[in-house]
């Protein structure tokens, strides 16, 4: 059994005796990288590989991509240095904590810190450390728009030090440990995307087909939706929603709308997620009033689909309500069809600003005509989804469940060999 003793540094906790701590800039050069402009095609499309935070993820090793090159008259007027091969690029933003080492030769924008060793340390070694210091660095951060790590600050970070040799034995144990953990990750990842998908082609099939087989189809007349059932017709959605215009009233409990929890109370959304959301405090008057089985239009409709409201109360003005009609509407199956993807995606082709946060508007909804059908098959279809969907859930967050298990094992393993409270 190894002696240990306290680093003195929280999250690094005991380390060996012989080990020691050491700032990253004791090894390292830190640097970062630049974005030539844009608008000028000379400088891109060539052959010198640039990327971004966005080229790589935290669970990959190496990066020799990215979605844009560069020319050479674009590395020139960019002052920019290429960082060589084996070294370390770390993302300084959005998120903080992203690390990787390039195989290649290759430059960086202004979102990646690169650090190239100066002496003979073991990259792969320090990749490790960094990879699950993330909340060491996260508390490095500051910003308001967004949290963003500096140069100085990301050099000054304290990280365990130990022999090169040793450095390396670690190294080899992690890649051969973690390799082993990376493909039950990968099919892990695997199965629940296609749950997910099989989910998705399940509802599809189920709002714009129905659930009877053997049904007679016929075209639509309307691409998104493709062919219907015979007996169902196309309708203008005016036939079926109208807009509520009223203003909140005065008692009007503030409501917020979630993809994941449709329309619910802002102190439910904020007890449910374990954190504060903004509140209005000036300017209620502007706020417009949700009736429990009303539709809502959000600013994440774009994304998602329209919301169902369970609850009566006041939510944004930048949002629009949908009263249906109950003589032709049963609640759920259009609950079910506005969020399936072809409805996500004939919405979507409603406006050419395509953005997050767009808001969409009533002529937007209008615009794509909607299946109409007897309530009650409406209502068999509803059922039908509400007993399957449910079902595909679970197995997801089982195997989501499983995958959290197994990604933090590894965490947890790399922790113990970096700090060497685990000997290899």
């Amino acid at each position: 059994m190894r002696k240990m003793r306290d680093s003195g540094v929280e999250w690094i906790g005991q380390i060996p005796v012989d080990w020691k701590l050491s700032k990253i800039k004791h090894h390292f050069s830190i640097s970062s990288g630049t974005t030539p402009k844009s608008d000028e095609p000379q400088y891109w499309d060539g052959d010198i590989v640039w990327i971004t935070p966005a080229d790589f993820k935290t669970d990959d090793v190496f990066v020799s991509k990215g979605h844009r090159n560069l020319s050479q008259e674009g590395y020139r007027v960019s002052s920019l240095q290429l960082v060589p091969a084996g070294s370390i690029i770390f993302s300084k933003r959005a998120p903080i904590g992203q690390v990787v080492i390039n195989a290649i030769d290759l430059c960086t924008n202004q979102g990646c810190l690169t650090a190239v060793l100066n002496d003979d340390s073991n990259v792969r070694f320090y990749r490790y450390v960094m990879s699950i210091a993330t909340e060491e660095f996260e508390l490095a951060g500051s910003g308001t728009t967004f949290k963003e790590i500096s140069a100085t600050r990301f050099e000054n970070i304290l990280l365990p030090l130990t022999s090169k040799q040793e450095q390396t034995k670690c190294a080899d144990y992690l890649d051969s440990k973690c390799s082993k953990i990376d493909v039950i990750i990968e099919k892990q990842q695997a199965i629940i995307e296609k749950l997910k998908e099989y989910k998705f082609s399940i509802i599809n099939e189920a709002v714009t087909q129905g659930i009877n087989p053997d049904v007679n189809m016929k075209q639509s007349g309307y691409k998104w939706i493709g062919n219907i059932p015979k007996h169902w017709n196309m309708v203008y959605a005016k036939q079926l929603f109208s807009q509520r215009k009223d203003r909140a009233f005065e008692d009007d409990e503030q409501l917020t709308a979630s993809q994941k929890y449709g329309i619910i109370s802002q102190k439910e959304f904020m007890d449910i997620e374990g954190r504060q959301v903004m509140q209005v405090l000036k300017g209620e008057e502007i706020l417009k009033h949700v009736e429990k089985g009303d539709f809502v239009i959000s600013m994440r409709s774009f994304q998602g689909g329209l919301e169902y409201s369970e609850v009566s109360g006041k939510i944004s003005s930048a949002y629009v309500m949908l009263i249906p009609n109950r003589d032709k509407v049963y609640d759920r199956y259009y609950k079910w069809l506005f969020k399936s993807k072809k409805y996500i995606s004939a919405l979507q082709g409603t406006s050419n600003l395509i953005r997050d946060g767009q808001a969409l508007r009533f002529s937007n909804f209008v615009q794509v005509y909607l299946p109409s059908l007897d309530l009650d098959e409406q209502k068999q279809i509803a059922d039908y989804l509400d007993d399957v969907c449910p079902k595909i859930d679970n197995e997801i967050e089982k195997r989501e469940k499983l995958l959290g298990k197994v990604m933090e094992y590894k965490k947890s393993l790399i922790y113990e060999v970096v700090t060497g409270k685990k000997e290899v």
